[in-house]
Formats: C-alpha cells, structure tokens, sequence
C-alpha cells in the first residue's frame, strides 16, 4: 500500500487525515510537535508511525528525514500551520507574531518539503500537498484584514506554485489546497463544515493523477481557487 507523510497530525484536519488515510490501509508516517500527548493519533489504528516534529526546528526536521531515509513517501501533505493573533488590523499588528506565523505556514513547509524531497522521488505516486486557504488568494480579497494570515498563506502559494516548476523534471507534483472553513479549533464552531467532510473532499482531490493537480491551487471540492 501507498505512504502517506502529514505534518501536524495530532489534530483537527491533521488528526482526520491520519485517520483516513489509515483506515483505507495507507501506511501513515504522522508527526507532531508534541508526540507523548498525542493521545487521539496514538489510537489511531493502522499501519502509523509517529514521531515528534516541530517544524520550526530545521535541525529535527533533518533527523527525522534521516530517521526515515528508507522510507518511499507517494504523498507528502504539509499540514502544519497557525493562525496567529486574531484580530489581526491596522494599528494594531503585533509584528513579531507576524515573523513567527510566517516561519511556520511558509518557510517550514518548504523546508519539510527540500528535506524529504528524495523520498517523494522514490515513490510511485510522487505527489507533494501543501495546506493553503483560500484567504491566502489574493484575486478573491474582497474583504481586506488579516494581514498576517493572508499574507503567509499567500507566500505559502508562491513558494509551492515555484516548488512545482522545480520539481517537474523529477515528475513531483505540487499542489496547493483549501480545506474549506472546517469546525477545527482554528476554525472555531461557527465554521462551515465538519472536518470529516473537508479530508473526505482532500482526499478525492488527492485521487486525481499527479499530472492533473500539478501547480494548481484547489478547493476541498474539486473547484480551482484563483491565486
């Protein structure tokens, strides 16, 4: 069966995709910040590995990739993110928050993508998936503030939508998605949807053929998201 890498995993659409993807027989390599107090992922049952991951710490990003250097990884889905301080409006930025939300929802994903990038080239599938939102957009703006999370998740986007024309010569595909507003602690009990419906959606997006998802940026059901 097919491997599946998910960064933060302990969690919300993390924690759903892990169990999904286990329970369809993936064999899942799930890490986390905080892997003792895991408890939810640890239950998962399947064919899951677990190990602790912050992805702000390069230097455990590597070990780890060390660590599962034999592994051959058909999907890569770069998971972990923040949102930052909320409300988040002019004059009132907090902008060493601002550093550290950019660290985490741009520059670690593409860390943890460069690190176990051999590992995707080894396998079948060879599909890398990066956790987006369609507030990163900046076509579909229409209603202005949050200028942290917005401006992250856009840089996200750039980054991967670059990732993707590197990488095509090793026939890796790239694709960026958006979740939908799922009822996560992120985000909160007035969302849209449930999280078993937004990963049921991922994961149909997911199915498609690499060529097809390569470079684009997708909404949980299917529809293209202008960037």
């Amino acid at each position: 069966m097919p491997t599946v890498m998910i960064t933060g995993s302990n969690r919300g659409i993390g924690l759903e995709l892990a169990r999904q993807y286990a329970a369809d027989g993936w064999r899942v390599l799930a890490t986390c910040r905080d892997s003792k107090h895991a408890t939810d992922l640890q239950r998962i049952d399947g064919d899951l590995v677990v190990k602790q991951l912050d992805v702000l710490d390069f230097d455990r990003v590597h070990a780890v990739a060390k660590a599962w250097k034999k592994e051959a990884i058909d999907l890569l889905i770069l998971n972990a993110g923040i949102y930052g301080p909320r409300p988040s409006m002019l004059g009132g930025l907090d902008y060493d928050a601002w550093e550290e939300v950019f660290w985490t929802n741009a520059m670690a994903p593409l860390k943890v993508a460069e690190a176990f990038v051999d590992h995707v080239a080894r396998s079948e599938r060879r599909m890398i998936a990066a956790m987006s939102s369609k507030m990163g957009s900046i076509a579909d703006n229409a209603s202005g503030g949050s200028y942290i999370y917005r401006s992250s998740k856009a840089a996200l986007n750039a980054a991967m939508k670059s990732l993707s024309v590197d990488l095509a010569d090793r026939g890796i595909g790239v694709v960026v998605l958006h979740p939908g507003w799922v009822r996560t602690g992120m985000g909160g009990p007035h969302a849209l949807i449930e999280v078993e419906e937004s990963v049921s959606g991922l994961r149909r997006v997911l199915d498609a053929p690499t060529a097809e998802l390569d470079g684009r940026f997708v909404n949980y059901d299917g529809r293209e998201i202008p960037w």
